[in-house]
């Protein structure tokens, strides 16, 4: 029995009920049981994510006592709306009803489930009976009527009229007119749903802009594109380099951070702990004596060249990112303005940032223990307040799970209740609870472990966690084969196959994706000794690239970001599928195959990758015909060779060569015929 609600009096042997019982159970003549609905994540403590334009699902389990026909639908509506919208549900089996409706604004939306006992329903379906039983009408047609007249009094004018000509009929013992499917249509519309429950809490959506799901990221450091050697690079080189990267196919450019570097502690090449006079520093030892976060460093130029800087990137069609990082150089005005907002060490000193063994002394984390946090919480959102008033509308932030939960839930609801258009990427290499726990406060896309899943079973066992559990509901995943801070074992050995395979799955893989570059394209693979970092890196050296050079898969990136921004199939996450594809080398296991479709399943496309960049692999791929709606002979068409094969029946043989192409992304085509009679595969 719950608590607080039966009191009974033995002696009498009749159930009292308190002020507080009645309280606590509501409305007991709400019969109809609503649960399970889904999605709902975390007992709806968190939003699910979706776009502008998606249709959201939804199901429950819902019934009630006895035999009565209930009913249930979706209440929605976007968070500025006073009047809640209604969408149908049907049953499914089971007590299990689904429905859907669709999401048209970005911000956030809030839904639910209600559900009643359809008096009408249940008053028609009785009566069947009766009138195969050939029972007497007279009293169920009356009851029927005054059904009829309780709706006709809550429905607009036309409609109360044919309502009363239905209540006229069953008073006059006609039972035809209760079986009419307008009197159910109407009745539905507008009999009031006497004792409805509802599903609580409310559930919430956040409905982000397309970029949110289908992005792809190019990183590029500004101080390294200046066209001369060892000249410091600025936003009007930067400016100059937009060109090349909207041939590359992306949308996004994204800068590590611009403001100006620290100079106490600033490391030199390769992380040395020693500078010397001529070393930048890392980007990410932010402020100085020019300014903080709201400054921009002075070699880079104004603020109104990365004004331009915006603007050019709109012009060739992308957005700028850039990178928050929300920690201190020593010399950065916080630090003396604010002491109390970093950690004292009890030498006297500030602690600095640790990873032992490693040591960023050029680094002072923000303490979020601090008895002064509100006030830094403020300050800190108003970091992204002030380049989002700049133009600003997709960020990258640095290590967020170093930070605050609460603090990123208060502050990125904060800034998409005024600016539902911002993106946050999440920077966060972590544990998996850790790295959904930031989705779910409000990251919008979070960096991934595909940097570390090389195998076969290694992917397909990820791929499926990531697009076809509860994940999808919250988790953005953006996959990146490599970043200023990590590059991994399996690109040492330089191989060209390698950097295409790797490429190819991140960006087939995953509707967002990301590479940083132009190490990437240019196949830089040294590593520094015993760490998974590049030998001379970026973050404390400026360097000079030949975009040019032979060697580079500038053609090979751009073919596959075309293929992208070309097929809807490639946009989306929740229709990955793997393939079973036999290897014909006994001993391997290095071809992976998977396809995605378009939610027509007009589009679909069909991937496929040989994992090992030093041998030919081939086998069977079987195709799922009837699912995709296939004749025995289809072509396939390679989008990034332009090559096409007629294959016929479920299995069909391929072959990759590592030396010439790792990896096949075919569209799959179906043979149609026109009006003249002519086939043709499209």
């Amino acid at each position: 029995m719950p608590p607080a609600i039966a009191n009974i009096d033995r002696t009498s042997r009749e159930t009292k009920y308190s002020r507080n019982g009645f309280e606590a159970i509501g409305e007991g003549r709400s019969r109809v049981i609503i649960a399970g609905v889904s999605p709902a994540i975390d007992g709806g403590r968190y939003p699910i994510k979706r776009v502008i334009g998606d249709e959201v699902t939804i199901e429950c389990d819902s019934y009630s006592d006895g035999h009565d026909v209930q009913n249930c639908a979706i209440v929605y509506r976007h968070s500025d709306e006073h009047q809640w919208r209604e969408a149908p549900m049907e049953f499914i089996v089971n007590d299990r009803y689904r429905g859907s409706f669709i999401v048209d604004r970005i911000g956030t939306f809030e839904y639910s489930v209600i559900g009643w006992i359809d008096r009408f329903a249940t008053w028609e379906h009785q009566l069947h009976k009766r009138v195969e039983a050939n029972q007497e009408l007279r009293v169920e047609l009356l009851i029927g009527a005054e059904l009829v007249a309780e709706a006709a009094e809550h429905a607009p004018e036309a409609a109360a009229a044919t309502l009363r000509g239905y209540e006229e009929q069953l008073r006059a013992g006609d039972h035809e007119p209760a079986f009419a499917p307008e009197l159910a249509q109407l009745m539905a519309a507008h009999l009031p749903r006497r004792f409805a429950s509802r599903y609580d809490p409310d559930l919430k959506i956040t409905v982000d802009r397309p970029l949110a799901r289908f992005s792809s990221w190019y990183e590029l450091f500004p101080r390294s594109a200046g066209a001369e050697p060892g000249r410091h690079g600025t936003f009007r080189d930067v400016i100059a380099r937009l060109p090349y990267v909207q041939e590359l196919g992306f949308n996004i450019l994204y800068l590590p951070p611009i403001h100006p570097i620290g100079r106490a502690f600033r490391k030199g090449k390769n992380n040395s702990t020693v500078a010397g006079p001529d070393d930048p520093g890392s980007p990410w030892a932010i402020g100085g004596p020019e300014g903080g976060h709201k400054s921009i460093h002075p070699e880079l130029g104004t603020l109104e060249d990365f004004h331009a800087l915006v603007a050019a990137a709109r012009a060739h069609g992308l957005e700028i990112a850039l990178d928050i990082a929300f920690q201190c150089a020593p010399d950065h005005p916080y630090v003396k303005a604010h002491p109390e907002w970093f950690r004292a060490r009890p030498d006297g000193t500030i602690q600095y940032a640790e990873n032992p063994p490693k040591k960023y002394q050029d680094i002072y984390p923000f303490d979020f223990e601090t008895s002064d946090w509100q006030a830094m919480w403020i300050e800190l959102k108003s970091i992204f307040d002030y380049w989002i008033d700049q133009g600003v509308t997709v960020f990258r932030v640095d290590n967020p799970h170093t930070k605050a939960f609460d603090f990123w839930e208060w502050c990125i609801g904060s800034i998409k209740a005024e600016h539902p258009e911002v993106i946050f990427l999440a920077e966060a290499f972590t544990r998996p609870k850790m790295m959904y726990s930031l989705a779910k406060k409000g990251f919008t896309q979070g960096y991934t472990y595909f940097t570390w899943r090389t195998a076969k079973w290694e992917l397909i066992q990820y791929l499926t966690e990531l697009t076809q559990t509860q994940v999808y509901e919250f988790f953005g995943p953006n996959f990146w084969p490599n970043t200023p801070d990590i590059l991994t074992p399996q690109f040492y050995p330089g191989h060209r196959a390698t950097f295409q395979a790797r490429a190819a799955l991140a960006a087939t893989m995953t509707a967002s994706w990301g590479m940083y570059g132009p190490l990437y394209e240019l196949i830089e693979h040294i590593p520094v000794q015993g760490r998974e970092e590049y030998n001379n890196s970026e973050k404390y050296e400026i360097r000079n690239w030949n975009l040019d050079d032979p060697k580079s898969l500038r053609r090979f990136i751009a073919d596959l970001n075309k293929a992208r921004n070309e097929n809807p199939a490639l946009q989306r996450n929740d229709t990955l599928r793997f393939h079973r594809i036999d290897n014909n080398f006994a001993e391997s296991d290095q071809l992976i195959a998977y396809s995605k479709t378009s939610l027509d399943k007009r589009n679909i496309i069909l991937v496929v990758v040989n994992l090992d960049p030093g041998r030919t692999q081939s086998g069977w791929l079987q195709i799922p015909l009837a699912e995709w709606g296939l004749d025995d002979q289809f072509q396939v068409h390679d989008l990034l060779t332009d090559v096409r094969y007629t294959w016929q029946d479920e299995f069909n043989y391929v072959e990759l060569n590592p030396h010439m192409s790792p990896v096949h992304v075919f569209a799959v085509c179906r043979r149609v015929r026109d009006e003249r009679g002519f086939e043709y595969f499209a």
